[in-house]
């Protein structure tokens, strides 16, 4: 903190203002043919030997383009924190090539993790016919509008490839965590302060064998003088009471988050777009906060939306050091992510 008592202003690349970068296109990283060409091949090299996800990254052979995923995961870590590639030929590749492809860049940048308890370590981002309201529901497996969040595990990068596209609606939305920070340090530095404190999350059944269904963390913390978000969206916070009234949030903490989710929906402040298929969202989970609209699917089952999903774990070297009051829930993305559950599994 500042000798004022203040927390310190936030100035790094990723506490970005949206409407400074919503036209700059140097978020996209668009690839080129012979970009195309190198993930053709080893699309091809990884079909031969019969790889099928998971597999290592030597199977998804790219020695020029590797390159170019290092640059990408430099900018994840110490620059914006997110970026869109776009341009990969999703109308030549069969919905199994799509997931060869995804892996197989993925695995260039760190090890995918899983996801849930189903083990899913290529998550499917679907309507599953849920609701938020069902407790042991994840609000990616509704067509519902998403809060803005960071991820139920702080994995370093999250990453979506665009399968196919809904009838309508559907749009992602990201804004920069540590752009709140700034705001709420500048109109209530009090619920700043509450957000530093310790929250009750509910797992949502997701927790691994022996764990506590809940879970406590710091919504903001910081090592190393970076700053850290873990907001996550608002139904985890009011669940967590079917465990016991002592976990609900207190009403500051009720006021804290719904201060910090009231800045990331400022027009102003957010970044909007629109997938198109083939795309590839990359985000830093430490940093970023994401959202999504709600959605209006095409009834024909083959014609409705679908992402793929990854939680990716980087390198110790690359990755944003974390507060030891994260360290219990990164044991776990260190231990492979959420372990799958026999009942869950399918």
């Amino acid at each position: 903190m500042m000798d004022d008592g203040k927390r310190e202003h936030i100035t790094s690349p990723d506490a970005w203002i949206g409407a400074d970068i919503q036209h700059d296109p140097s978020w996209i990283h668009q690839l080129n043919a012979s970009d195309v060409a190198e993930i053709d091949a080893a699309l091809a090299h990884a079909r031969r030997i019969g790889a099928r996800a998971p597999f290592a990254a030597v199977d998804f052979p790219l020695p020029r383009f590797a390159v170019v995923l290092d640059g990408i995961l430099d900018e994840l870590e110490n620059g914006r924190g997110f970026v869109l590639i776009r341009g990969i030929p999703r109308h030549r590749y069969t919905d199994e090539e799509c997931e060869i492809v995804y892996w197989g860049l993925g695995t260039h940048l760190g090890d995918p993790v899983s996801q849930n308890a189903r083990g899913h370590r290529l998550g499917h981002v679907r309507d599953e016919g849920r609701v938020l309201a069902d407790p042991n529901a994840r609000a990616y497996q509704t067509s519902q509008r998403m809060d803005f969040h960071t991820d139920l595990l702080p994995v370093d990068v999250l990453g979506l490839f665009c399968m196919r596209t809904a009838r309508s609606g559907g749009a992602s939305k990201l804004t920069s965590a540590l752009t709140i920070h700034n705001v709420l340090r500048e109109e209530r530095p009090d619920l700043l302060e509450a957000l530093y404190g310790m929250f009750h999350l509910d797992w949502r059944g997701e927790e691994p064998e022996g764990e506590q269904p809940w879970f406590t963390i710091p919504m903001f913390s910081a090592r190393n003088g970076k700053v850290t978000a873990r907001i996550c969206s608002r139904v985890y916070y009011e669940s967590a009471a079917r465990f016991g009234e002592r976990y609900r949030p207190t009403a500051i903490q009720r006021e804290a988050l719904e201060a910090a989710q009231e800045i990331a929906n400022r027009r102003e402040l957010m970044l909007t777009m629109d997938f198109q298929e083939g795309d590839i969202q990359l985000i830093n989970n430490h940093t970023m906060m994401h959202a999504r609209e709600a959605y209006e699917d095409y009834d024909a089952p083959a014609r409705q939306r679908h992402l793929l999903r990854m939680w990716i774990a980087v390198s110790d070297a690359r990755r944003r050091p974390l507060s030891d009051a994260l360290a219990g829930r990164y044991r776990w993305v260190l231990q492979g992510g959420i372990p799958a559950k026999a009942a869950a599994t399918g």
